[in-house]
C-alpha cells in the first residue's frame, strides 16, 4: 500500500522528475544535506579508518567474466556484512578491491535492531560508508516509515537523503516533498520543496520544514499554512506540534478563524487548535472584518470558544465601519462576543479620538445591541466647540453616527466664546441631541444654571452676561450657536454688562475648563490623562455620611 502512495506522489512531481538535473546542482544539494546532517547528529562523528566488508554467504558464488578473481558474482540467500551493519538480497557483484559491492533484488539494509532499509538495487561503497538505495525503497526506523525511489544512506553521519520525491509516515502523519533528509540518531527529517504534511486534523503546506518523529513537532523554517476545520494559519517560523495541537509562531504569524472574518496577526503567538486558544505577544492586531473593528496591544489573547479577546500594553480599539474611525486607548480592553451582539469593555486611562467626537474617562464599556457607550468615573465629552461632563456619560450611535448623549448627575456643559468668556449650562441631568453629528439641541433637568454671553453686532462693548436659574432648560443651537433658549417654569435671572462684572461672576460653580486634556488626533489618546490637582472633582457624599 505505501509503495503505491509514492508511485502516485511521484505521478504528481513526475514533471519535475523528468527535468535533467546537472552534476552541480545534485553535488550542491547532497553538500547542503550532508552539512544539516553533520549540525544535527554531533553525536555519530565519521568513522576513522577504513573496514573491509565481508561476505557472509550465499548459495553460489563465481568468478567474473575474464576469470577476474577481484569481482565476485553471488548468487541466492546473499548475505553481506560490514561493521554491526548486515546487507541482504539476492544476488550481488562485490568489488573487493573496491571494498564495494552491487546488489540485485530483495535488497535489505540492517543496522542494529531499529534501522531497516529496503529496495529492488544497492550500490554500497565500503570505502565511503555510503550505500544507494534504488527503486521501491523503503527505510523503517522504530514508528517510522520513509518511501522513495531513490535514497543515498551515510553511515558516518547516520543520515539518509532523498532527492527524487518522497514520503514519511508515522503513527500519526503522513510527509510528503521533493527532497528530503532523515537522521535515525535524532528522528529529525527535514523537507524541502513541495512539502505537504497530512494529519487526521489539519493539512500543512510548507516549503521548509523539519519534522521530529519522537514528539511530533513540526519546525517550520519558511512559507507556510496550516488548514484545518477551525482555522488557518499563515506562518515562516515557529514549531507546531501535530499530537497535541499546540504551536509558538513567529515573524508577524496569522491566525485566521474558521469563518474568515477574524484575525490575529503578532510578532509571537502560541496558539492551541483543541482549545481555540491564542496568546500574542508583542504588535498584536485583532481584526474582525464583519463588525468593522481592530484591536491592538503589546500582549492579548483570543478564546474561540468563548469569542473573548483582550489586551493591554499599549492596547487600542478601532472601530472602522465610517468614513471617520474611532480611535480608543486604554490600559486594558476586553472585548467579547455574545449571539450576534459585540461588548468592548475599557478600564483606566481611557481616551479616545474621533473628528467628531472625543472624550476622556476613566472606565468605558460599548454594546452593539443597543449602540451605546457607556462612560465612568470623571467622563468628559468633547465636540467642536463644545464640553460635556458628569458622573455618568451615555452616547447613543445610530449606524455610528452621535445621536444622543446622555449625562447623568453633576452635568455640566460649556462653549467656548473665546479664551475668558465661556457659555455655561449646568443641572442635574443633560441630554444633547445631534444632528448629522452636529450638536442640535440641549436638554437639561433639575436644578439648572446657565450663563450665556450676548453680543450684539457693535462688538464687546455691548457684550452682556445673562445668568438664569430654573427647573428645566432647552437649547436649541443652529450653526454652532445657540439659536433659542427655553426655561421651565419660568426663570430668575441678571443681565450684566461686561465691563461690570466681577471675575466671580464669570463662571458657575464647579466650572472647569478641561480643554488640556482633550485627545488631539488618534495618537494623541496614548497621552495619559492627568488632572490639575484643581481640577479634580470633588467626592460625592454618600447616603449615610447625609445623615
Amino acid at each position: 500500500m505505501r509503495i503505491g502512495k509514492i508511485a502516485i506522489f511521484k505521478q504528481k512531481v513526475g514533471s519535475l522528475n523528468k527535468i535533467p538535473k546537472t552534476a552541480l546542482f545534485c553535488l550542491l544539494f547532497i553538500f547542503s544535506v550532508v552539512l544539516v546532517g553533520m549540525q544535527q547528529n554531533p553525536a555519530a562523528p565519521p568513522q576513522k579508518g577504513k573496514t573491509k566488508v565481508t561476505m557472509e554467504y550465499a548459495d553460489s558464488t563465481v568468478f567474473q567474466k575474464d576469470n577476474n578473481p577481484d569481482i565476485h558474482v553471488m548468487r541466492g540467500n546473499v548475505k553481506f556484512r560490514h561493521d554491526s551493519t548486515y546487507l541482504f538480497c539476492d544476488s550481488a557483484y562485490y568489488y573487493e578491491t573496491n571494498n564495494s559491492l552491487e546488489a540485485f533484488g530483495n535488497v535489505r539494509i540492517e543496522q542494529g535492531d531499529t534501522l531497516f532499509i529496503y529496495g529492488d538495487y544497492l550500490i554500497y561503497e565500503g570505502n565511503l560508508n555510503l550505500a544507494k538505495m534504488r527503486e521501491s525503497v523503503r527505510m523503517e526506523n522504530q514508528n517510522m516509515t520513509l518511501f522513495t525511489d531513490n535514497l543515498d544512506f551515510d553511515r558516518n553521519l547516520n543520515l539518509g537523503y532523498f532527492f527524487d520525491g518522497g514520503m514519511l509516515v508515522d503513527s500519526i502523519n503522513e510527509l510528503t516533498s521533493i527532497y528530503g533528509q532523515y537522521s535515525p540518531h535524532t528522528k529529525t527529517a527535514v523537507f524541502k520543496e513541495k512539502v505537504v504534511l497530512t494529519n487526521p486534523q489539519f493539512v500543512l503546506n510548507s516549503d521548509t520544514l523539519e519534522y521530529n518523529t519522537m514528539d511530533k513537532v513540526a519546525t517550520i523554517v519558511g512559507p507556510t499554512v496550516i488548514e484545518a476545520d477551525s482555522g488557518t494559519i499563515h506562518s515562516t517560523r515557529g514549531w507546531y506540534n501535530t499530537e497535541t495541537e499546540q504551536s509558538t509562531l513567529y515573524d508577524r504569524s496569522v491566525v485566521t478563524s474558521k469563518d474568515k472574518t477574524k484575525t490575529m496577526t503578532a510578532d509571537t503567538l502560541f496558539y492551541n487548535r483543541q482549545t481555540g486558544f491564542g496568546e500574542a505577544f508583542s504588535h498584536m492586531v485583532l481584526n474582525d472584518t464583519v463588525k468593522k473593528m481592530i484591536l491592538t496591544g503589546n500582549y492579548g489573547y483570543y478564546d474561540e470558544n468563548t469569542d473573548f479577546t483582550f489586551a493591554t500594553d499599549s492596547a487600542q480599539f478601532i472601530e472602522y465601519s465610517q468614513k471617520d474611525s474611532l480611535f480608543l486607548h486604554g490600559d486594558t480592553l476586553q472585548m467579547q462576543t455574545l449571539g450576534e451582539e459585540r461588548e468592548l469593555k475599557a478600564f483606566y486611562g481611557v481616551r479616545f479620538y474621533r473628528v467628531d467626537l472625543q472624550g476622556v474617562c476613566d472606565s468605558l464599556q460599548f454594546n452593539t445591541k443597543d449602540s451605546t457607550l457607556y462612560l465612568h468615573k470623571n467622563p468628559i465629552l468633547w465636540n467642536t466647540g463644545y464640553q460635556i461632563s458628569g458622573d455618568t456619560i451615555k452616547i447613543l450611535f445610530n449606524d455610528s453616527t452621535v445621536e444622543r448623549v446622555d449625562v447623568l448627575e453633576r452635568s455640566f456643559a460649556i462653549e467656548e466664546k473665546d479664551t475668558t468668556y465661556f457659555n455655561q449650562v449646568k443641572g442635574k441631568n443633560l441630554t444633547a441631541f445631534f444632528t448629522g453629528g452636529e450638536l442640535s439641541q440641549i436638554d437639561i433637568e433639575g436644578n439648572t444654571e446657565s450663563i450665556y454671553y450676548h453680543m450684539e453686532e457693535k462688538g464687546l462693548e455691548s457684550l452682556e452676561l445673562n445668568k438664569t436659574e430654573s427647573m428645566y432648560m432647552t437649547i436649541w443651537i443652529k450653526n454652532r450657536k445657540a439659536s433659542r433658549i427655553k426655561w421651565m417654569p419660568e426663570p430668575k435671572g441678571d443681565m450684566i454688562p461686561v465691563p461690570d462684572l466681577k471675575p466671580e461672576q464669570k463662571f458657575l460653580k464647579d466650572f472647569v475648563n478641561y480643554n488640556y486634556l482633550r485627545p488631539k488626533d488618534k495618537e494623541d489618546i496614548y497621552n495619559p490623562t492627568v488632572l490639575k490637582t484643581e481640577d479634580i472633582p470633588a467626592p460625592r457624599r454618600s447616603h449615610r455620611s447625609r445623615r
